[in-house]
């Protein structure tokens, strides 16, 4: 009420101050659109009283608070500071409210940072607040942006409070953008000494040591960094570095990370690495491809793999074709035993740069090697398999990629199975001159290795020299089956039959002059290259029989019967023999009578013959009435009697006689029953 009765007063004397006071009076009343009426007309005043301004910019500063215009708030003070220092921090105190005083330092304290951070511009919300303003407040405003602006806030803010820290902190991030290195240097350092474990405060020094040149400080610094283990506290500091000076961190970092490393590789020594790596990453804008390289092998050394692959996937998503992070990445998968990620990362670093991948793989521990090679062996061998028997490769894989891992296995391991899938990949490729020179220089010209000799007889079937190819083929036969049947796949179907006829014809001979072993060979070879024909299915069953393999012959015979369509019921009755006879060897009488009785059934004189023969008439006789003996103790009596009836057609045996008037009275009793 005073101050309105002084305004309304003829006498214009101390009318902006009035206006200042009626605006505070209205602000403490809570009525913040009239306190701002009064603050804007003393603002906006022709010539504004210096005092008069800064008390109006300071009660409009905390309107703007509440309005959420914290940047705006900012702007008011920071203007008012210039235009006196001493009135505003006596405004300050003399007009805000304790209760209100905190919360307007903190926000000056984080506007002046974002402020240096250059996270706030000029436009949007205070297009208006410029618009509106005169002369001089216009001046001093578009002055206020910027590090001379907040150094003035910071300065305010130390009047108001010398020990806080933050707004030491902000005063020598201003002092530091102004060029004012010496000076914000004993800010930061009296700030130190008040608190020597603030993080904040040590790597703002050990920048502007480095920058000074003081590397042994600067180190000392940032081993004090490390140790307390806050690096996150750099963020927002690199906002305020100068490009040159975060380049100088960075290069710094990376220099001391490697120096560190090339010492002793104990844990600490490795932790102390990557914490430099890390401050090194983090000036760079969190991407240096070599530092996080560095650090993902660090990471990886400690055992901590997903922090590994972490790094790793942050260069690959810059540059998905680095060879370092690929293969990097690989190793940390073969470490965690993930076959099909280390296989496809290994593939993918080999297809880019082979000769930087392969040395990496040398210098690994033998067993790891071994590990590898293995891994990526089994891999393309799967591959160029599927490849052959469906003419199609999974995925993106292409030969050109089987044959750069084929080429790189045979410089790793110097393996014969590496040579000789090398061999295959050019096979597959078409490349049979350049396969017949490769394999020649690795086995010479006549090899002694069994897979390599075959893989020579595939080549001279390219010649036609079948009875050549035939030898080598059959022995690969007895030791790998699966081998010769993907070998097979190189051979065109005309070569194939000849293949078989040759085959089966040796075969036949070696049988005859009981050399069973190398005759198998033979046979196997005749069975693969003609697709399961069941002449030669037959032929390898009687030689398995000879050796004594009865599962492995049972077998051939059981696709040979499954087979079985248009075929002589003589013949059949002969497989159903052949097949009795080895369930007989194998102790599974139940089934060896079935196959008997089909036999008798198909033809009885052939099968009489060929039981005669083997295994016997009266063993077998003995056999069935076993069976039927069996099913009669479980009233299974119609299978009883038909076991009995075909049994007594291969000998009137009297054991079988007698079951069968047993089960001619079991069967009248019940009748009568």
């Amino acid at each position: 009420d005073m101050c309105e009765q002084l305004l309304a007063a003829e006498q214009n004397t101390y009318h902006n101050t009035l206006l200042a006071l009626r605006g505070f009076c209205s602000l403490h009343a809570q009525d913040h659109h009239r306190a701002l009426q009064d603050f804007q007309k003393v603002i906006e005043h022709d010539s504004p009283h210096p005092n008069s301004c800064i008390k109006a910019l300071c009660g409009r500063g905390l309107i703007r608070i509440s309005g959420g215009s914290n940047y705006l708030t900012a702007l008011d003070y920071i203007t008012a500071c210039q235009l006196k220092l001493d009135e505003t921090i006596f405004t300050i105190k003399s007009y805000v409210p304790w209760n209100q005083r905190g919360l307007l330092l903190k926000v000056l304290q984080e506007e002046g940072q974002m402020m240096l951070q250059k996270k706030r511009y000029p436009g949007g919300s205070s297009a208006s607040f410029q618009k509106n303003q005169s002369g001089l407040c216009t001046f001093l405003t578009l002055k206020s942006r910027g590090a001379p602006g907040v150094f003035q806030l910071a300065s305010l803010l130390l009047e108001l409070d010398s020990s806080d820290e933050a707004s030491q902190i902000l005063c020598a991030d201003a002092l530091y953008q102004m060029g004012r290195g010496e000076e914000a240097h004993k800010m930061l350092s009296l700030a130190l000494s008040r608190n020597p474990q603030r993080a904040p405060v040590l790597a703002r020094l050990a920048l502007l040591q480095l920058k000074r040149g003081f590397v042994y400080d600067g180190n000392q610094l940032l081993k004090r960094l490390i140790r307390i283990g806050d690096s996150s506290c750099l963020l927002p500091i690199l906002d305020i570095f100068q490009d040159e000076d975060r380049k100088l961190l960075q290069s710094h970092c990376r220099w001391r990370a490697l120096a560190i490393l090339k010492g002793k590789l104990e844990g600490a020594a490795i932790k102390e690495a990557i914490a430099h790596l890390s401050f090194a990453i983090l000036a760079a804008g969190g991407f240096a491809e070599d530092c996080l390289l560095t650090r993902a092998r660090c990471y990886g050394r400690l055992g901590q793999m997903k922090t590994a692959i972490f790094d790793f996937n942050a260069v690959l998503k810059e540059d998905p074709k680095n060879v370092q992070a690929l293969s990097g990445r690989g190793f940390v998968h073969l470490a965690l035993r993930q076959q099909k990620e280390a296989v496809q990362d290994l593939i993918s670093a080999l297809k880019v740069e082979a000769g930087a991948v392969i040395p990496a793989i040398l210098s690994l521990k033998p067993e790891t090697q071994g590990l590898v090679t293995g891994w990526l062996l089994q891999h393309g061998r799967a591959t160029l398999t599927k490849l052959v028997a469906t003419k199609d490769l999974p995925g993106e894989e292409t030969l050109g990629d089987l044959l750069t891992v084929a080429k790189a296995l045979t410089k790793i391991g110097r393996a014969a199975q590496h040579h000789i899938f090398y061999t295959d990949v050019l096979l597959a490729n078409g490349e049979h001159q350049e396969a017949l020179k490769h394999l020649q220089e690795a086995f010479g010209h006549c090899p002694a290795e069994d897979f390599a000799r075959a893989r020579l007889a595939v080549l001279q079937l390219q010649s036609r020299n079948v009875a050549g190819a035939a030898a080598p083929l059959s022995v690969l036969a007895r030791r790998d089956e699966k081998d010769l049947a993907f070998l097979l796949n190189f051979v065109d179907t005309k070569q194939q039959q000849h293949l078989a006829q040759a085959a089966a014809q040796e075969g036949k001979v070696l049988m005859k002059g009981h050399h069973h072993e190398q005759a198998l060979g033979y046979h196997s070879l005749a069975v693969l290259a003609s697709r399961d024909s069941p002449r030669y299915l037959r032929r390898r069953a009687a030689c398995l029989t000879h050796l004594k393999k009865y599962e492995k012959a049972l077998k051939d015979m059981e696709k040979v019967i499954q087979g079985h369509g248009c075929n002589s019921p003589k013949t059949r009755a002969g497989d159903h023999c052949c097949q009795g006879f080895l369930l007989l060897a194998l102790a599974q009488e139940e089934a060896a009578v079935q196959h008997y009785m089909e036999a008798l059934q198909l033809d009885e004189p052939l099968a009489l013959g060929t039981i005669t023969n083997c295994p016997g008439r009266e063993s077998l006789t003995k056999t069935f009435h076993k069976i039927a003996q069996n099913n009669f103790e479980k009233q299974r009596y119609e299978e009883a009697w038909k076991i009995t009836d075909y049994g007594l057609k291969i000998d009137k045996s009297s054991e079988l006689q007698k079951l069968k008037a047993r089960l001619r009275r079991e069967a009248s009793s019940c009748s009568i029953h």
